[in-house]
């Protein structure tokens, strides 16, 4: 056996696996078998031989996987020891009797590194093993009666190896090389064979080369399906309501929302745009209130506004109506004025006595509030 040729291999398997990457996980136990080659140590005196495998196991992780693995050989002696002595015949020669018998088996604990690569059929493996092998021996015992005599025991054995294991979907194949460290030290064929080595052999090196299955157990993983997303992680309109809380679900955008979803009037309230009793000019002390007005949407030249007019509860419906108009023109017409865009302003539009910031009554001097003499900016996006 070229043990030089083998470690080249080994060698260069593990350059291969550390090219590769991890990916999936499948946690269901499987059961393996696997056949090959027993290429035997030459210091035992045995010819290579089959030998078969099966074996349980599960990947702990996504890169790596624990098996235990009974195995069985049985391989022949060389010529060298497949006579069992007898009386010499008359050449001096003994005859050749039946062959001596030789077999092995064991259990071992296998622990391999994937290394997966994601769309890849075959991915690289390596292997360490340790485990526990029995040895039955048939060997020359001339001149006892009782020959051949027999020599059984067992002993610790250990593994290396590398591999590759490809999926074929409900079915994987492994195939692999492997060299097992048997520390048979007792073995008669290598007291027989080795003259230089008379006290035995301590450690034998065989090597198993191997074609396997490997069988998972129980139906295939499947990813779980992602649970539907609840209506209050859901913003369809995209107002910052919530689907379950929306109640004006078709919102567009630039809209002021309220907490229900729905749109909501933003009204500006002039405060101080205030007019004298029965008048629609504006009083000097509101001019600098508009004038801050001008600044805002200036400032912001994407907002659209209602110029909206009132008045007190003094007078008739219909003249306060008027009135109201009368005072919404002028609000309107000091904006545009003063380099606000018509295109954005909404009116001039009236609402007469209809609503008041304070009720009062209808009779004079009760009506006269001044408050409800006002302009107002009502935000309509």
């Amino acid at each position: 056996m070229n043990k030089k040729l083998l470690c080249a291999a080994l060698l260069g398997g593990l350059g291969v696996a550390q090219a590769a990457s991890a990916q999936t996980f499948d946690d269901r136990w499987y059961i393996t078998g696997s056949a090959g080659i027993n290429m035997q140590d030459n210091d035992r005196g045995t010819t290579n031989a089959p030998f078969g495998a099966i074996g349980f196991g599960k990947f702990l992780n996504p890169n790596w996987s624990l098996d235990g693995e009974l195995n069985y050989q049985n391989p022949n002696f060389s010529d060298l020891n497949n006579i069992v002595n007898t009386a010499p015949g008359p050449d001096g020669v003994p005859a050749r009797g039946q062959d001596l018998n030789w077999s092995q088996s064991g259990i071992s604990v296998d622990l391999r590194r994937h290394f997966i690569a994601e769309g890849r059929a075959w991915n690289p493996y390596l292997l360490m093993g340790l485990g526990y092998q029995r040895h039955q021996e048939e060997y020359d015992n001339f001149p006892n009666p009782d020959s051949p005599g027999t020599r059984s025991g067992g002993n610790v054995a250990g593994k290396l190896g590398i591999g590759l294991q490809g999926d074929l979907g409900r079915v994987g194949i492994r195939t692999e090389l492997a060299m097992r460290f048997d520390g048979d030290n007792d073995s008669i064929g290598a007291l027989s064979t080795d003259n230089d080595h008379n006290d035995g052999e301590d450690w034998f090196q065989d090597v198993l080369a191997s074609v396997g299955v490997v069988i998972p157990l129980g139906p295939e993983p499947v990813a779980p399906t992602p649970a539907a997303p609840s209506c209050s992680d859901m913003d369809s309109d995209g107002d910052g309501v919530n689907d379950c809380d929306d109640k004006c679900p078709g919102s567009q955008a630039g809209q002021t929302i309220g907490p229900d979803g729905c749109p909501v009037q933003v009204s500006i309230d002039l405060k101080g745009v205030n007019f004298d009793f029965d008048k629609s000019t504006l009083r000097p002390d509101a001019i600098a209130i508009l004038n801050e007005a001008v600044d805002i949407l200036k400032r912001y030249p994407d907002l659209r506004v209602e110029v909206a007019g009132h008045t007190d509860l003094c007078g008739t419906d219909a003249y306060n109506q008027s009135l109201s108009e009368r005072r919404a023109r002028a609000v309107y017409d000091y904006l545009t004025s003063n380099g606000v865009d018509a295109g954005r302003l909404v009116g001039p539009n009236g609402y007469g006595e209809s609503r008041p910031l304070v009720q009062t009554a209808q009779t004079l001097p009760e009506c006269k509030n001044e408050t409800n003499r006002r302009t107002e900016l009502n935000v309509q996006n």
